[in-house]
């Protein structure tokens, strides 16, 4: 058992089953595995522990509502969590990891303080070099990038590469970033919200299977997300039985190594809005559809109707969850946004900031997957009240949201997550994450993956299948 953590992580799973709205825990929860998982300043650990268990207890509150034989208590093991949480990190294909972060993804000085660039995308990479008016042609675009923000005020530099729609953050430390706009304004937003919209009365929904035991079977889930957060909560709800689609625009692709990560038990089309026919298809799938689950930036699907207030509007009884990087209040509310620009700009990463005061990082893209795993628990809860009391459910979240609670909100020291010494954060790993992990035959090579962060009594080790390449799916429900 995990030695000193229980009353924290007790504690911090509280907190977000009142967030979700929820009333007396439906079932226990037993916290397992080994100490020093995800090492941080912060309390990645407990954050993971509680987003995970969490999700757990939502998937047995929908199981009950559909009848399902009652489960145990929940077992949430640490080691099982911190290799979840680190899930891109034990990706492999045909024995060989995969890229991570691009070169222009990182912390550069500037003339007054730190900055974080994102650029894992080519898009965004291109955005960033026309911001800074450096050419793509440099013989070394890390070292003409650098050159050029080590002229500018961080502030500069954020303003410019945003302004491009390049993506771009000033380091800032907590008190800055609670006193700036952006953080102020989500300083008065609870950690997440989950509310109940009139779409009329209880909805039963048909038995699902008890052998495997799958609460979500059934389920239809439209997937608009990318990148991280989003992608891991729809397929925590594939683990659990429900039909996700993912559907991309053709002309956004996706990083290769992401969607094979976050894939698992998910199917993946290709629907171009603007255009007559795929549009079509798109509205016969949200017809059939129970949720609907979106991650681009606030107002990005208004103009095709998809915004939560008018998918609700048009489709009562919906269950919608949105995600965005900076919340949906504030002058930043319709930023585009990342976990590493999220950690810069609220104060993380100078929380974790290494001896020598460069800016450092929590030993997981925690903020991501804590994020995701909240989405998740709040599609069920959501799920679950309409079996009971009917209405359409919306959900809304952020990872500054996730930020702020992880920042002043959790137990500020915790047995297990503080590092010996003020050095920087270590990149946890599990005492042995390769008791975690498995390996699959899969379309394009051989897979190595991490396992479910949790196991529901009677519920399947592992996802139905692997991820299907993407966009090669049809667009319409099994």
């Amino acid at each position: 058992m995990v030695v000193g953590m229980t009353v924290d992580a007790d504690d911090a799973l509280d907190a977000v089953w009142h967030a979700l709205g929820g009333g007396p825990r439906p079932t226990g929860v037993r916290w397992a595995g080994p100490a020093g998982v995800l090492p941080s300043r912060l309390p990645t650990a407990v954050l993971a522990r509680a987003t995970v268990a969490a999700y757990a207890l939502a998937a047995e509150e929908l199981a009950t509502a559909r009848g399902l034989a009652g489960g145990a208590d929940v077992v949430v093991d640490s080691g099982a969590v911190g290799t979840a949480f680190t899930s891109e990190r034990h990706l492999r294909r045909g024995g060989r990891p995969f890229d991570s972060f691009a070169s222009l993804s990182r912390f550069w000085r500037a003339a007054d303080g730190w900055v974080r660039t994102h650029g894992n995308y080519p898009h965004h990479q291109a955005r960033l070099l026309a911001a800074l008016a450096v050419p793509d042609t440099a013989a070394d675009l890390a070292d003409a990038v650098g050159r050029r923000i080590a002229e500018l005020p961080a502030a500069t530099v954020e303003d410019v590469v945003t302004r491009s729609a390049g993506l771009a953050v000033a380091v800032r430390t907590p008190d800055e970033w609670t006193t700036h706009p952006q953080g102020a304004a989500v300083s008065e937003l609870p950690l997440l919200s989950l509310d109940r919209v009139e779409g009329g009365p209880p909805r039963s929904m048909a038995p699902a299977p008890d052998a495997p035991r799958l609460p979500a079977h059934g389920v239809r889930v439209l997937d608009l997300t990318r990148v991280i957060a989003g992608p891991v909560a729809t397929r925590s709800l594939a683990l659990l039985g429900a039909d996700v689609l993912r559907v991309d625009s053709r002309g956004l692709p996706e990083l290769e190594a992401q969607h094979l990560d976050t894939g698992f038990g998910k199917r993946s089309t290709l629907l171009d809005l603007a255009q007559r026919a795929d549009r079509a298809a798109f509205e016969e799938l949200l017809s059939a559809a129970d949720v609907v689950v979106t991650g681009y930036r606030p107002g990005a699907l208004d103009r095709f109707g998809l915004g939560p207030p008018s998918l609700l509007e048009r489709r009562p009884g919906l269950v919608v969850a949105s995600l965005s990087a900076w919340g949906p209040a504030g002058p930043w509310s319709d930023r585009r946004g990342f976990d590493s620009l999220v950690q810069a700009a609220t104060g993380i990463a100078m929380r974790e900031a290494a001896a020598d005061g460069s800016p450092g990082a929590l030993p997981a893209q925690a903020l991501d997957h804590g994020t995701g795993y909240l989405l998740a628990a709040a599609v069920l809860r959501g799920m679950a009240s309409r079996i009971r009391a009917g209405g359409g459910w919306s959900a809304r979240l952020s990872l500054a949201q996730t930020a702020r609670w992880l920042l002043h909100d959790l137990p500020a020291t915790a047995s297990g997550d503080q590092p010996p010494g003020p050095t920087a954060s270590t990149v946890g790993e599990p005492s042995d994450p390769a008791a975690w992990c498995v390996e699959i035959d899969a379309p394009g090579g051989r897979l190595r993956h991490a396992l479910p962060a949790v196991t529901l009594r009677g519920g399947p080790r592992t996802w139905a299948h692997p991820p299907t390449p993407w966009g090669s799916d049809a667009p319409r429900w099994r």
